[in-house]
């Protein structure tokens, strides 16, 4: 069982774990994922009705998630912001599977761009699984999304352009372990949920 994260207490976030604990915030989950939803609305359409749709999945699968985390963090509901403790993260888990699921059923009622509805319906799948498996596990989700951000820009673009994602892969887990946030088989299962919930979206003609 691991021990408190380095970056745990305030006052330990000086230095190296402060340099790690910033680069885990800048490159979450959340912010990877409107990074890639802005990049896949204006792949698909032209610059303003892109960055309108860019703007409502934003909003919604990314931002709302956070404002409900930093809610309760405010309130006393949970004690840190990464909340290593797995009963602090079932409320985000669930609160970040409905705003997947408006946003899919906006996309899908205002006939959306096809590729962030197939974005947004990885979300849905990928924050069920963690869901689930935060239920009896801490696995990584920074490791299932930088995972399953490359895998998706390999369908898209190109894997010449996934595997120029693979340093920051490689930085992302390594961060999550020297933090001591999670434990390498965490970090594993990670990678491997990241990769199988966009195979899971491809059967059904996705990306």
């Amino acid at each position: 069982m691991l021990k408190k994260p380095l970056d745990y207490h305030e006052k330990a976030r000086t230095g190296a774990v402060r340099g790690a604990r910033l680069f885990s915030n800048i490159v979450s989950p959340p912010v990877m994922f409107a990074v890639l939803g802005l990049v896949i609305a204006w792949h698909e359409l032209d610059f303003w009705p892109g960055l309108g749709w860019a703007v409502v999945y934003g909003l919604l699968v990314s931002l709302s998630p956070i404002l409900f985390i930093l809610y309760l963090l405010r309130t006393g509901r949970i004690a840190e912001l990464h909340m290593s403790d797995t009963r602090e993260r079932h409320l985000p888990y669930l609160s970040a599977v409905g705003f997947a699921a408006l946003t899919l059923l906006i996309i899908h009622l205002a006939d959306g761009p096809e590729l962030l509805r197939c974005l947004t319906l990885f979300n849905l799948v990928e924050l069920t699984a963690l869901g689930l498996i935060n239920v009896f596990w801490l696995i990584s989700i920074h490791a299932t999304g930088i995972m399953a951000t490359a895998v998706i820009v390999g369908l898209i673009f190109g894997w010449g352009a996934a595997w120029a994602l693979a340093p920051l892969v490689i930085l992302v887990c390594w961060v999550r372990l020297f933090l001591k946030r999670h434990t390498p088989a965490q970090v594993i299962a990670g990678l491997a949920l990241g990769v199988a919930s966009v195979w899971a979206i491809t059967l059904i003609g996705c990306f």
